[in-house]
């Protein structure tokens, strides 16, 4: 009997090791391309039962040109880079990795507002010209401002939490809390006071987001809702790149309008160093890093293969699926 074929489409910076090692001694035959390519991926993974990808887009036509396919398994927590209309249509299993890094991704977050509002960039250079050079603007004190945060799932929440006891006052906006009694208590239970997406923008002076990608949510930060923001406040984005208009934060920063910006997240990505928001001095940027620790290092990668191996094995994956298709199925009875 033949091996189930496993294809790693692309793995970014970590290392696929341990998971080829579990999909080989459970009886898979693992392929590894390398590449974000569509068209590559289409080509290399013929007879493909399993996608493990990293940040390739996965398209219709590969989805529908592999029709062995069960499962993609993502190695994140975003799944905007799948098709997911054209995998449920083809009743193909896709899976994410929710909640394994939101300690990691939340302290991130924490570390780019506490930057960029100690104006940590500005004292980096200064401190080899001017040891007693000041900005312009002195820092706030945290005690004295308000942080919203947009988007309160996992990590959004522990954001919060970790937040609260240095800022006066936390507000939320979560339209998902509306229809979820127990969630809703529990983030009011951390001390933040929900409101709508509108007061938030107008009320905080840190503005994080923490929103999947969706149709709704792309350029939710654009010029209108920026320009709506408070004179001389900050935005962070830990989440995608696509949910802020690059150039409207850029004039914003330029103007003054927004006094710095803490990205992980840039569009595109990989961004070019000549991105308008890494060479700004009102900005600091990193790789969409959020995730890493020591711990999400080995944890992405034998989850995302344990979903492969657990769903041949069982037919349910370890961690709950964005697609899954004997729902669908169910649902059809």
């Amino acid at each position: 009997m033949p091996k189930p074929i496993a294809v790693y489409t692309d793995n970014d910076d970590m290392d696929p090791t341990p998971g080829i090692r579990l999909l080989e001694q459970q009886g898979f035959e693992v392929r590894f391309l390398e590449t974000q390519d569509p068209d590559r991926i289409l080509e290399g993974a013929q007879g493909a039962e399993a996608l493990l990808v990293g940040y390739a887009p996965i398209p219709a036509r590969v989805i529908e040109g592999l029709p062995h396919l069960r499962i993609i398994s993502l190695v994140s927590m975003g799944f905007d880079n799948i098709d997911l209309e054209a995998a449920r249509a083809a009743g193909v299993c896709v899976t994410n990795l929710p909640g394994i890094a939101s300690e990691e991704v939340a302290t991130h977050a924490l570390g780019l507002i506490l930057g960029i509002t100690r104006n940590l960039p500005f004292f980096q250079r200064s401190i080899t010209t001017d040891w007693n050079a000041r900005p312009d603007t002195a820092p706030p004190r945290l005690s004295q401002r308000t942080l919203g945060v947009v988007g309160l799932g996992r990590i959004g929440a522990k954001l919060a939490e970790y937040a609260s006891p240095l800022f006066g006052r936390v507000v939320g906006y979560d339209p998902y809390l509306e229809r979820d009694d127990t969630a809703r208590a529990a983030i009011e239970g951390l001390g933040v006071r929900l409101t709508t997406f509108d007061d938030l923008i107008e009320q905080a002076d840190v503005v994080s987001l923490h929103l999947p990608l969706t149709p709704e949510t792309n350029r939710i930060m654009n010029a209108t809702s920026i320009g709506r923001m408070k004179p001389g406040s900050f935005l962070v984005n830990v989440s995608r790149g696509q949910l802020i208009d690059s150039a409207a934060l850029v004039d914003a920063l330029a103007s003054g309008h927004l006094t710095a910006a803490g990205l992980d997240v840039l569009d595109p990505e990989p961004a070019p160093g000549t991105h308008p928001l890494i060479a700004n001095d009102r900005t600091i940027v990193t790789p969409h890093v959020g995730f890493l620790s020591d711990h999400t290092l080995t944890e992405y990668i034998r989850i995302q293969a344990q979903n492969v191996v657990s769903l041949f094995q069982t037919g349910v994956t370890e961690t709950t699926p964005v697609v899954d298709p004997s729902l669908e199925r169910a649902g059809q009875r």
